[in-house]
């Protein structure tokens, strides 16, 4: 494992690269996948329901044992997999509406399939990561690893406008493909040895996830984490089912002003990944991760305040987006808590328990509040979600004794 910075770790760069490309590629592929359902296909209100269900249906089905297979085998062909896997499944779409032979049911495959490779990848990448960077440089490299994934949401997205006007919306996929590929041959150049799994007793799957989950809850750190993880995602469904329709609806903002406000959180979210590190330095993690939730939450409660003439609103959920640099903030430091203490033959198993955990939570608690704004409205339902997803950062107040005030 090279000594000193990460820019003089090779191997951890060929990392970053592949990572980097393949958000590039992920972000073009999230706004043109449903625009060639609607353009291309005519695709209904409820066909498009299924299409952003499909990726969410796969992981909550296959998440646990993707996590299980990351930790019985070496990191880096996993990665290399799911990358060759995405790049054939995005590539057919172009080459299915080239022979007029695209259908829903191949975008529903697609959606559903990208989705668990993506579970492989980045439960792989993120398991991978401790065995390629010395300890010290743990937080260094998630940091920079978030940062292009907010570089890539704010490039990206408007990248996907761009290509979709250019060359059709299956044809923008292409890109995607293409991406999955050069991350691939960036990971494959990786020459640092992995070392092999450790194995002890007869491999059973189910005993294997169990392990995992039991790892989770019992960890002391973990079990906060966790915990934290449940409450958040839970009443930030509440949030994200009836953002939009709040915002135009109730607010009277255009499209295009929303557009622009939430922009906003891209460029915020590049300052929070930017910032981490010294806020850690100053800190400690422990504190650090609080901080960034309280933030969180105060930036949700600002969505039922908002009030008045649409300048004020729209001003109000700026400030809002604003806020959002606690986003990358916590998950970096989230992240990089959770590879310190789990076990790194658990780590695979760990991270895909906590990414099912907040999407498999989070669309219950999205149906919850769609009921609830039902029933008292959609401002009363706002500020209910908002208020718990702020008090479930009260989780996270035990870890300031875990864990110490600084860095050692």
């Amino acid at each position: 494992m090279p000594r000193g910075g990460l820019w003089r770790n090779p191997d951890f760069l060929r990392l970053w690269t592949g990572q980097a490309i393949s958000q590039m590629g992920s972000a073009v592929s999230a706004q043109a996948l449903p625009l060639a359902a609607v353009l291309s296909l005519g695709a209904s209100p409820l066909q498009m329901g299924l299409l952003n269900g499909a990726g969410a249906a796969a992981i909550l089905l296959f998440g646990l044992f993707a996590g299980a297979w990351v930790d019985r085998f070496r990191r880096r062909p996993i990665l290399i997999f799911a990358d060759l896997g995405r790049a054939a499944v995005f590539g057919a779409i172009p080459l299915a509406a080239a022979f007029h032979r695209l259908s829903m049911n191949y975008l529903y495959l697609a959606a559903a399939s990208g989705g668990l490779l993506s579970v492989f990848f980045d439960s792989g990448y993120q398991a991978y990561v401790p065995a390629l960077v010395r300890r010290e440089n743990i937080l260094e490299a998630n940091a920079k690893l978030a940062l292009t994934v907010s570089i890539a949401d704010i490039t990206g997205t408007g990248a996907a406008g761009v290509l979709v006007q250019w060359l059709t919306a299956p044809m923008a996929i292409l890109s995607d493909a293409a991406s999955f590929l050069c991350s691939a041959f960036s990971v494959w150049r990786i020459q640092t040895r992995e070392p092999p799994p450790k194995i002890d007793g007869p491999r059973h799957m189910q005993r294997e996830i169990a392990e995992g989950l039991r790892e989770a809850w019992h960890n002391p750190t973990l079990r906060i984490l966790t915990r934290r993880t449940a409450t958040a995602a839970f009443f930030l469904g509440f949030i994200g089912c009836l953002y939009f329709v709040f915002a135009i609806r109730e607010l009277h903002l255009s499209p295009a002003l929303l557009g622009g406000i939430i922009a906003i959180g891209g460029v915020s979210n590049l300052f929070g990944a930017l910032i981490s590190e010294r806020l850690v330095a100053r800190f400690g993690i422990a504190r650090t991760l609080l901080g960034s939730a309280l933030a969180a939450g105060a930036a949700a409660l600002l969505l039922p305040l908002a009030h008045g003439p649409v300048p004020a609103c729209a001003a109000t959920l700026a400030l809002a987006q604003t806020l959002d640099m606690a986003w990358p903030i916590y998950h970096i430091n989230e992240l990089t808590l959770r590879q310190t203490v789990t076990p790194d033959r658990l780590l695979g198993r760990v991270n895909s328990a906590m990414h099912l955990l907040f999407r498999g939570i989070m669309p219950a608690g999205a149906l919850a509040g769609g009921i609830l704004a039902e029933s008292i409205g959609m401002r009363p339902t706002l500020l209910a979600g908002a208020l718990g997803f702020l008090l479930s950062s009260l989780w996270l107040v035990k870890l300031t004794r875990i864990h110490p005030t600084k860095p050692a």
